[in-house]
């Protein structure tokens, strides 16, 4: 036991310091970013260099029916080899029992990375810029909802009650009385980060009712996914201990805005650590430049990455500080590809575009694989958006079938994810899109039974 515990961060080890270590839970995300994996007594994961889970978890639909593998003559459902990462290690403070939790490398059976995993999909994409002597920096914003309990999925999710007995309003933002109303749950979320060694930049009161958004400090694009997979945990189990429920739907409530994961990024170079969006007199460089113009490129075509359910798409609606477009522009919200306010070294790129439903994993994937095939191209944006860019024609997919389209058609980006991933991702998607179909809406009762 001591060998394994030896490897932990500091903030797990003292969790577990003087304490009976119960359970350890060996975690992995799929497509959706859902935790799957097992748990074991502590006893047991300390003997054990390896823990197994199928592929099939990759082939799992939101819904949990399996999408067609792409080659289903060959698929027998063979185990994963999954390695702990230590690194990863962090508590689970709302357990009864002392338990940590770890998230896990996938391989297959001969060691190779799999690459229908997320974090290894992540992974071959920060080898991309690395093998050009560049290191990927992110910070995600991550926006979320608290609401009423709704246990009946046949009706409306409605915001929660606060503190003074009344109905949590829309239309608060910034408010930090609105933030109060729900402080026992925001109180909770910061006792959980602080236990699992998780930092928290600033949270805030946004938009929607019972919207709330929290930020991270930039860094390491797999930390900070890791973080967001962490987080979305941790916040959900803090609103369950007051009553409430926490999404990360894309559109939880009717008439309110949408949750984002906006997502900040530069790129350094890897020997000196200087920002290769600035040079030696704080000017915006060529590269700058690039990246933007790979982002409008190539955005449309990995969508269906930040944007992965049919109801992401009713997020992309204008003055709603949404974005519906691939504009640029210097600290205005209206374009889809902000630039904020920052002193040169700190330049960097906002991708207002990915949804709070998506898989943190595949949400950093898509804007790092956008930006590296910019620079790669070397070709320039459009000019600069001065003003309201709601104005501007609509460039994003609608649907998700059509985001799959441009999706499954962009050979730059499926070579970069690798066919293997785009493959599977896209057979599961479609599968969920398939069975949404299916479900007639009261919309369609309300307005076609009768009328038609």
């Amino acid at each position: 036991m001591s060998d394994w515990t030896e490897k932990l961060p500091e903030a797990a080890r003292e969790y577990i310091a003087g304490r009976r270590l119960d359970e350890v839970e060996c975690l992995v995300s799929d497509l959706a970013g859902v935790a799957k994996g097992k748990a074991m007594p502590a006893s047991k994961f300390a003997k054990q260099k390896f823990f197994h889970l199928p592929n099939s978890i990759f082939a799992q639909t939101i819904t949990g029916d399996y999408a067609d593998m792409p080659d289903e003559s060959e698929f027998t459902e063979p185990d994963m080899v999954l390695v702990p990462d230590f690194t990863t290690a962090t508590a689970v403070p709302w357990t009864a029992d002392i338990t940590l939790q770890v998230i896990h490398d996938v391989l297959d059976q001969q060691g190779q990375p799999v690459p229908l995993a997320p974090r290894n999909v992540l992974k071959r994409v920060i080898a991309l810029y690395a093998a050009q002597g560049w290191k990927p920096i992110v910070a995600p914003e991550m926006e979320f909802y608290i609401v009423a309990r709704n246990i009946d999925p046949n009706q409306p999710v409605i915001p929660p009650v606060g503190r003074s007995g009344r109905r949590v309003m829309a239309n608060q933002a910034y408010s930090m009385s609105a933030v109060d109303e729900y402080g026992k749950v925001i109180d909770d979320i910061y006792d959980f980060a602080e236990a699992q060694g998780l930092e928290i930049d600033g949270i805030v009161q946004e938009g929607g009712a019972g919207q709330v958004e929290l930020n991270l400090s930039h860094g390491d694009p797999v930390v900070l996914a890791d973080e967001v997979f962490y987080f979305k945990r941790l916040i959900r189990e803090a609103a369950l201990r007051h009553d409430s429920f926490a999404t990360f739907m894309a559109k939880p409530i009717e008439g309110e805005p949408g949750s984002a994961m906006h997502i900040h990024q530069s790129v350094v170079d890897a020997k000196t650590g200087e920002n290769i969006f600035c040079d030696a007199n704080g000017q915006e460089t060529p590269e700058f430049m690039y990246f933007i113009a790979g982002m409008q490129n190539y955005l449309p075509a990995v969508v269906a990455l930040m944007a992965p359910y049919v109801n992401s798409y009713r997020r992309y609606v204008p003055d709603f500080a949404a974005p519906i477009n691939l504009e640029w522009g210097r600290d205005n919200r209206t374009t889809g590809l902000r630039v904020p306010i920052s002193e040169p070294r700190a330049r960097r790129i906002e991708n207002r575009l990915p949804g709070m439903d998506c898989n943190p994993y595949l949400g950093m994937v898509a804007t790092m694989v956008c930006g590296y095939l910019g620079l790669m191209e070397k070709k320039m944006p459009r000019p600069e958006k001065v003003g309201n860019a709601y104005i501007d024609s609509d460039e994003l997919p609608t649907t998700l079938g059509d985001a799959l389209d441009l999706f499954s058609e962009c050979a730059p980006v499926r070579e970069a994810l690798s066919p293997e991933f785009c493959d599977i991702y896209e057979a599961v998607k479609r599968n969920e899109y398939k069975e949404f179909l299916q479900v007639i809406s009261p919309w369609e009762r309300e307005h076609l039974l009768l009328n038609v």
